[in-house]
């Protein structure tokens, strides 16, 4: 993995200059990147977290660090400036940096696209990404937070062809080459070409066997083929390979669960929901993960499954997002604990959690199917 951390020198080298003077933000700039790319925290600079500190404490006035900052703190779409006042503050701050300092037109559409993404315009921010990318197609933290997007709003066409585009610009030597096979597999994988999906997964994991987003479309692939067996197989015997990469080996375990309810083999999927999805979720507080422990029991109600006491301690997990509305995914999601775990509180909630939700489309990132804004709801008709 990439490690040897840029300074401003090597990023302007290849074209990606930044506005600010300090190495040292330059470099823990790279180890986030680093990091997110891969889904992992770094122990040798203290991972994310650590990492994010130590570069906003070298530079505070640099711009891209705190589009970093604000940026991952949106992707985890446990927080929105509706609901947030310090997230709300802080990307009021972004624009007030990139108004009293000098910064460069590239870091400027960067900060632009995160504020759009605070203000539920989803679309509108992978626009701005793709605009640098026309300029920048090796500027990684625009591809990767576009590919992310789109993941959200399910545009599956623009996903993949977005890392297309860009991908004969990028030359092995670079750090994070090997990611784009990953990236450009999932997006081929959810437009249904399996077979070259496959390629691009296994070319990825030749090239970093870490690579735990080359390993989860794999897992796609295995899945819409109804490999089951091969599935189960692949997963458990390259677990060590992506279970390190706390932020995504969560999923990575709900799809080998999801080979076992298949097969009807229940109790296998129950352990894993309790040794790792369950556990995780609870652990993490992670929308991501608490979405796939939500997916992985309610999958196991539908099909008969007693999960016993599993649902009282997942809607404990829940409860604090139960009114986020930030990702439609998400609300799909969480209310169903509170559904399944007491039946009337749905009912119960109608007031108070429906008509929000479908209010809050448009914060979602939602258009109506001509592109227009999402009618109002807000009312009983």
């Amino acid at each position: 993995m990439h490690s040897q951390w840029r300074d401003c020198q090597e990023w302007s080298k290849i074209s990606l200059p930044f506005s600010t003077t300090s190495n040292e933000a330059c470099k823990m700039y790279d180890a986030v990147l680093t990091q997110y790319v891969g889904w992992y925290d770094d122990s040798s600079v203290g991972g994310v977290d650590t990492s994010l500190e130590r570069l906003l404490q070298a530079d505070p006035n640099f711009v891209m660090g705190k589009v970093l900052a604000t940026g991952l703190e949106l992707l985890g779409t446990g927080k929105s400036i509706y609901t947030d006042t310090g997230l709300r503050e802080g990307v009021e701050d972004l624009r007030k940096t990139v108004q009293k300092n000098v910064v460069n037109p590239r870091e400027k559409k960067h900060a632009e696209a995160v504020q759009l993404w605070a203000e539920g315009d989803m679309t509108g921010a992978c626009d701005k990404w793709e605009t640098i990318l026309l300029e920048h197609p090796t500027d990684m933290l625009a591809l990767k937070m576009a590919h992310d997007t789109y993941f959200y709003l399910g545009q599956s066409a623009p996903m993949r062809d977005s890392v297309a585009r860009v991908f004969p610009a990028w030359k092995p030597s670079m750090p994070h080459y090997s990611y784009l096979y990953g990236f450009h597999s999932f997006g081929l994988v959810e437009t249904n070409f399996y077979d070259q999906a496959e390629k691009a997964a296994r070319k990825g994991l030749e090239l970093n066997q870490k690579d735990a987003w080359s390993t989860h479309s794999m897992a796609h692939v295995l899945e819409m083929g109804g490999r089951q067996d091969e599935g189960i197989a692949f997963m458990s015997t390259t677990m060590t390979d992506w279970n390190t990469c706390g932020m995504l080996a969560c999923h990575n375990y709900w799809h080998w669960a999801v080979y076992h309810v298949e097969k009807g083999e229940y109790m296998a999927a129950l352990d894993i929901y309790d040794n790792e999805c369950g556990a995780r979720s609870k652990g993490s507080g992670a929308l991501l993960d608490i979405v796939d422990a939500c997916s992985l029991l309610y999958r196991l109600n539908m099909e008969g499954v007693d999960v016993g006491t599993r649902w009282e301690d997942l809607y404990e997990t829940c409860r604090p997002h139960a009114d986020d509305h930030i990702l439609v995914f998400n609300d799909l999601h969480v209310p169903a604990t509170a559904g399944i775990r007491t039946p009337n509180l749905m009912v119960q909630r109608q007031n108070t959690f429906t008509v929000p939700f479908l209010s809050s489309l448009p914060r979602c990132g939602c258009r109506s199917p001509v592109g227009g804004p999402v009618p109002d709801m807000s009312s009983p008709r």
